[in-house]
């Protein structure tokens, strides 16, 4: 027996010499050291021996078993070395090769317009307030003084979202004003942006879909003078002090006496073009001092406070800013053009 130990030894640690991977490692293992390898049938057959003869052929197969187990630990730790290597010189890293540039996002054109808005306004004492999108007509028409048949209702015809056209997606944030004052006794200081929806048709300074910032102001006293003041500010800050407004009397329904107010167009200077449609002027905004019927439809005592409310296109606002000639460009995600700002 102790020769046949000695034979399988040789012969186990022959076939170590040339072992490369670590399931021939196993391999290895299983067929002379495993449950049914060859050292565990020798060691079976020890009954066979005489009482003197097993405590030497035990310590045989002992040493046997340990030098085999001593060589599969060095041919392991060879393997091991081997695939690190080899792990090392497949994943190694160039460390002179130019590294990929990340690109960072930024803030969408009209992000950035709407924060510098929201930032001018705070400044001035103002808060900024929102409310829903899908709208009641009590709350976009009647309580802004604009009753059903008023003509109003026709150009600034909407997307209904009920066959009686009672509930519908805005067409202005004036309904946040509204909601305001009915929740709020004066003083109130506050603009309302949002996405509006009307059936404008798609050109250059127009979409059935923009922003605006709606601001209110209601106190004693207030006056016309309080508001272009305000809006020259804004404009002053937007645009510089050599910004040029212009104010023209106009007619809204929720707002008497009422005015539009236009800023020189800036592709062309006040000489007309395709921008501004040839009159040198783009219109901003409209405003005016609240309606005495829409205080006192609120529960605010028109004898007794005044205010003013402005309409602000944010997209307008936008363009003028960042003298960007088409509002489309605004909306078509392209990021040749998005990523300028």
């Amino acid at each position: 027996m102790k020769a046949k130990l000695e034979q399988i030894k040789a012969e186990a640690l022959e076939a170590l010499k040339n072992v490369s991977t670590m399931e021939e490692l196993d391999g290895i293992r299983v067929k002379y050291l495993g449950k049914k390898g060859e050292i565990t049938a020798i060691l079976k057959q020890m009954g066979k021996l005489s009482p003197e003869e097993r405590p030497i052929v035990g310590q045989v197969a002992n040493q046997v078993r340990a030098d085999i187990e001593a060589s599969m630990g060095e041919a392991s730790s060879a393997i091991k070395e081997k695939l690190l290597e080899q792990r090392l010189k497949n994943e190694k890293l160039d460390v002179t090769i130019p590294g990929t540039e990340v690109l960072a996002g930024h803030k969408h054109p009209m992000t950035i317009v709407l924060d510098e808005v929201k930032d001018i306004f705070v400044g001035m004492g103002f808060s900024i307030a929102e409310g829903p999108e899908v709208e009641l007509s009590v709350y976009d028409f009647d309580k802004l003084n604009i009753p059903e048949g008023h003509t109003v209702r026709e150009w600034q015809d909407t997307f209904y979202i009920t066959e009686d056209e009672k509930v519908h997606l805005r067409c202005q944030t004036s309904p946040v004003q509204v909601r305001v004052m009915e929740a709020t006794k004066p003083p109130i200081r506050i603009i309302s942006p949002g996405r509006v929806y009307r059936k404008d048709e798609v050109d250059a300074t127009h979409s059935p879909m923009f922003h605006q910032i709606e601001g209110l102001v209601v106190d004693k006293g207030i006056t016309m003078g309080d508001l272009k003041g305000t809006l020259n500010a804004l404009v002053a800050k937007l645009y510089g002090p050599e910004a040029k407004t212009r104010f023209r009397p106009h007619h809204f329904p929720f707002t008497e006496p009422s005015c539009e107010v236009d800023v020189q167009c800036f592709a062309c200077g006040g000489e007309g073009c395709r921008v501004c449609k040839g009159e040198g002027w783009i219109e901003l905004l409209g405003a005016g001092m609240v309606h005495p019927k829409v205080l006192a439809g609120c529960g605010i005592d028109p004898d007794e406070y005044s205010g003013f409310a402005f309409g602000i296109g944010l997209e307008r606002v936008a363009m003028r800013r960042f003298a960007i000639t088409d509002m489309r460009l605004i909306y078509e995600n392209d990021t040749r053009f998005l990523s300028q700002f």
